[in-house]
């Protein structure tokens, strides 16, 4: 079993700068893309950035040039630096994994999600 644990979160003020951490654990798997959603009160759960295992990255125009994203394929960890935060930037943000599962004839393909961490900014 795959777990996705975040940390990171909190209150900023606008312009101010935060980092979200988001590592996997359990044994038996290997991971694919990895990403960083969020999701406002009263709106859709929105991509914010991906990352591909051989580090491709991807970001909406929303947050491009404030946002990255980066990983760590030895530690299973995926990282959102965010710099010059908005009000409009808070949100629950949610890690994303899609992982392969090793069994001992096959494999299955899943996707996983953390739990979600708040990130607050103040105008």
């Amino acid at each position: 079993q795959v777990q996705l644990v975040e940390s990171g979160g909190g209150l900023v003020q606008a312009g101010g700068s935060l980092r979200l951490s988001c590592a996997a654990s359990g044994s038996g798997f290997t991971i694919n893309d990895m990403a960083w959603y969020r999701q406002a009160p009263g709106k859709q759960r929105e991509l914010v950035a991906s990352v591909t295992s051989g580090g491709r990255t991807n970001y909406p125009d929303s947050v491009k040039g404030r946002f990255t994203i980066s990983r760590d394929n030895a530690k299973n960890t995926v990282y959102l630096q965010m710099n010059s935060l908005k009000p409009e930037d808070t949100a629950v943000y949610y890690c994303f994994a899609d992982v392969t599962i090793w069994l001992l004839t096959s494999t299955l393909r899943r996707e996983h999600w953390g739990q979600g961490t708040q990130v607050t900014v103040s105008s």
